[in-house]
C-alpha cells in the first residue's frame, strides 16, 4: 500500500471545502459576485487558513510527540486552529472586501461566523489525525513484521553461530580433559554448561532480559571459556547494582566476548583481556585488546551485525563500534524505561 502524501490531501481537502464554503457566504457577497468567483475566492481564502492549520498540526506533533500526550496535543490542536481560522478569516475578509472592520465588531457577526470557523478547525484537524494515526499504524504493523522476522534469524544465527557447534565441541574436549585430571571440577563444568544452555533455550525468543541475568549469564560463559584458556584469558566485570536492573537484548555481551575471542590471538605470551563496564551514557562498553589473528575462518557477519539490528528494529540508540590501534570497543545502549520493557516482552 503506498504512502499517502500529504500534498495530495492538502490540496484535495481545500478544493472540498472551497467548494462547501462557496455555497455559505453571505447573501450580500452573493449579490455582488458570480458563482465562479465566489468559489475563486473561497480557494484562495481556504488555501491561507488550511496552511496555517497545517503547520499549527506539525508544530503540535514536535511538541507532543509522545504517545502519552496525544490527548493534550488534539485539544490544542483544535483550539488553536479555531483561534487562527477566527482571526485568519477576519483579516482575510476584510482584506478581500467580504467585511468591513465595523461588521467585525458586531456580536451577531461573529456568532454568525464562528461556528463555520469551528466547523471548518474540526474538519481539517480530523482529516489530519486520521491520516496521522493510520500511516503510524501501518508504521507499527511493518516494524513488528520486521522484528519477528529478525528475531527468527536470531534464533539461528545465536544457535549457529555465536553459540556456535565449535564452543560446544571444544567444551566437550575440555570436559574430557577435567575427567580425567579433575573430577570436581568436571562436575562443575558440566553443571555451568547445562545452565549457559538453558538460558539460552529460554531466553533466544525474548527481545530484553534485565542486564544482571546477562552477566550472570556471561560469569558462567567465562567460567567455561577460562577452563580451556586458563592463563590466557581475562575478564573485568565492574557494573555497580543499580545499572543491572536496567534491560538489554539477551546474548548482546556473549556475542562480544566470543567475537573477541574468534579475532584473536588468545595465548600465554598474548593473552585476551576483556573489560565490560558501563558508561556515563548508560551504556555497556566491552573492550578488548587488539592482537587480531592472522588467519580466520570465513565470517557470516551474524555477530556485530545482528546486534545492530536487533537495537534498530528496537528503536533504540545506534551501537558504537571503534577500533584503535591497541583497543577494540563496542557500546550498547541499556534500555531504561521499565513501561517500555513489559510492553516488549509482552510482544513475544
Amino acid at each position: 500500500m503506498r504512502k499517502i502524501k500529504e500534498v495530495h490531501i492538502r490540496w484535495v481537502g481545500i478544493l472540498i471545502l472551497s467548494f462547501i464554503m462557496t455555497f455559505l457566504i453571505d447573501d450580500d457577497v452573493h449579490d455582488r459576485m458570480s458563482l465562479l468567483e465566489e468559489f475563486f475566492i473561497s480557494v484562495i481564502f481556504t488555501a491561507i487558513l488550511w496552511n496555517g492549520v497545517f503547520m499549527i498540526i506539525k508544530w503540535m506533533r514536535r511538541r507532543f510527540d509522545a504517545v502519552n500526550q496525544t490527548a493534550k496535543r488534539l485539544v490544542l490542536t483544535f483550539f488553536y486552529s479555531a483561534l487562527f481560522l477566527t482571526i485568519g478569516s477576519n483579516m482575510i475578509g476584510v482584506s478581500l472586501g467580504l467585511c468591513s472592520f465595523s461588521s467585525l465588531q458586531s456580536p451577531e457577526f461573529f456568532f454568525r461566523h464562528a461556528h463555520l470557523n469551528f466547523i471548518s478547525a474540526f474538519m481539517i484537524a480530523s482529516i489530519y489525525e486520521a491520516t496521522y494515526f493510520f500511516q503510524k499504524w501501518r508504521e507499527s504493523v511493518i516494524q513488528n513484521e520486521a522484528l519477528k522476522s529478525q528475531q527468527i534469524r536470531t534464533q539461528y544465527g545465536v544457535l549457529q553461530n555465536q553459540m556456535s557447534p565449535h564452543f560446544l565441541f571444544n567444551s566437550l574436549n575440555t570436559l574430557t580433559t577435567l575427567i580425567t585430571e579433575d573430577q570436581k571440577t568436571a562436575i562443575d563444568f558440566t553443571q555451568t554448561l547445562s545452565e549457559v544452555y538453558r538460558y539460552i533455550l529460554q531466553n533466544k525468543e525474548r527481545e530484553l532480559v534485565r542486564l544482571d541475568e546477562e552477566i550472570e549469564f556471561c560469569e558462567g560463559y567465562i567460567f567455561l571459556l577460562k577452563k580451556r584458556f586458563p592463563e590466557n584469558f581475562h575478564v573485568r566485570i565492574d557494573v555497580d547494582a543499580a545499572k543491572r536492573q536496567l534491560y538489554i537484548a539477551p546474548l548482546t555481551i556473549q556475542m562480544l566476548i566470543e567475537n573477541a575471542i574468534k579475532h584473536n590471538i588468545v595465548s600465554k605470551n598474548q593473552p585476551l583481556v576483556v573489560d565490560i563496564h558501563i558508561d556515563e551514557t548508560n551504556r555497556v562498553t566491552v573492550s578488548n585488546n587488539l592482537q587480531i589473528k592472522t588467519s580466520l575462518e570465513k565470517s557470516t557477519k551474524l555477530g556485530l551485525d545482528n546486534i545492530k539490528k536487533r537495537y534498530e528494529l528496537l528503536g533504540q540508540r545506534e551501537i558504537s563500534v571503534s577500533q584503535g590501534d591497541e583497543q577494540f570497543i563496542v557500546k550498547v545502549p541499556l534500555i531504561e524505561l521499565i513501561s517500555e520493557v513489559e510492553h516488549l516482552k509482552s510482544a513475544v
